[in-house]
């Protein structure tokens, strides 16, 4: 039976159609268990909302109710593969946190779940690959048959780094954009009289309208300020956390300026000046970079239907003429 059943599918799928079936049911088998390996379960630290102590619980339309301890997202619990879903090399590590930092992915499993979800698209696009090959009409080769396999899950594979890569740059370009009007405003709050903690706090509250990924960034700096975490430190958390080389010096400049003791406001006025001569040189390197650009579409949608006005019609009277003389 198992003979005839080879027979038929390598009758059916052609010479690989055995390894093509054993790849789908394979899949099929890893995608029909992952709900049960990654269900959620009972969170143990929501027992300690169940005990007996005075406080433990509360009533609540005539039902004990517990306490919340613990803010629960709902999201799949992944901390059991852990181990299989972040790197075991402490600066592979670090770096691909930072790089999903840059991004605006901030939580705690941000990479668990960044390499969580290259497995299963890398697997999920190996596998409709593998379908639209089984369902083929014609007969493939093994060249274009591997192509048509591999191909989708190399590309579900890496679509995650390059969603995380478009973002992080997308993000960089705002906070960019945004820095030298809250360096402005930043300068305005610390020369009205309030301290360089406070000027940051109200910062973040004022660009949250205009910049959300600046304003978030300040509002991470306060909240770790607030905690009482050294200046020092925050600081240059938020020039790595940013990865712009202008917020980067604007860390050294406060650094310096507390350092050597110096006056805070005169460091922001001569830094913003520079800010604003920078952002006004890029403007100006940007207009003389467009009539560069303008001249390959100018030659291309322009100069044909030109040279076909003008020479079109002298083209066609010769043609006329030459098929007249002819006749």
């Amino acid at each position: 039976m198992i003979n005839t059943t080879l027979e038929f599918i390598t009758a059916l799928l052609g010479p690989l159609g055995p390894v093509m079936v054993a790849g789908g049911v394979g899949v099929f088998l890893i995608l029909l268990s992952l709900p049960l390996i990654l269900k959620k379960g009972d969170d143990p630290f929501a027992k300690l909302g169940r005990g007996n102590a005075p406080g433990a619980f509360k009533e609540k339309d005539g039902a004990k109710a517990g306490i919340n301890l613990r803010y629960d997202s709902g999201r799949l619990n992944l901390q059991k593969f852990e181990a299989y879903l972040t790197p075991q090399d402490d600066k592979e590590l670090s770096a691909a946190r930072l790089r999903l930092l840059q991004a605006g992915y901030r939580s705690q499993g941000a990479v668990g779940n960044y390499n969580f979800l290259r497995m299963i698209l890398g697997i999920s696009f190996l596998g409709l690959g593998l379908l639209y090959t089984i369902f083929q009409d014609k007969e493939l080769s093994a060249t274009a048959l591997l192509f048509f396999v591999l191909a989708p899950g190399i590309a579900g594979y890496y679509f995650p780094s390059y969603w995380v890569e478009r973002r992080r740059q997308n993000r960089q370009e705002e906070l960019e954009n945004g820095f030298p009007d809250a360096l402005d405003l930043m300068l305005v709050c610390v020369e009205a009289g309030q301290s360089l903690d406070q000027s940051i706090v109200r910062v973040a509250t004022e660009i949250k309208h205009s910049n959300i990924p600046l304003a978030e960034e300040f509002e991470i700096v306060a909240n770790e300020l607030r905690a009482g975490k050294e200046r020092v430190t925050v600081l240059r958390d938020l020039g790595e956390r940013c990865g712009i080389t202008d917020i980067s010096s604007f860390v050294t400049v406060l650094i310096q300026s507390a350092n050597f003791g110096t006056s805070i406001s005169d460091a922001l006025r001569i830094y913003a000046f520079e800010m604003r001569d920078k952002r006004i040189m890029k403007a100006e390197e940007k207009a003389n970079k467009l009539p560069t650009k303008m001249t390959l579409a100018t030659m291309l949608f322009t100069v044909p239907p030109l040279l076909i006005i003008m020479v079109g019609p002298s083209v066609y009277d010769i043609y006329v003429n030459l098929l007249g003389g002819g006749q």
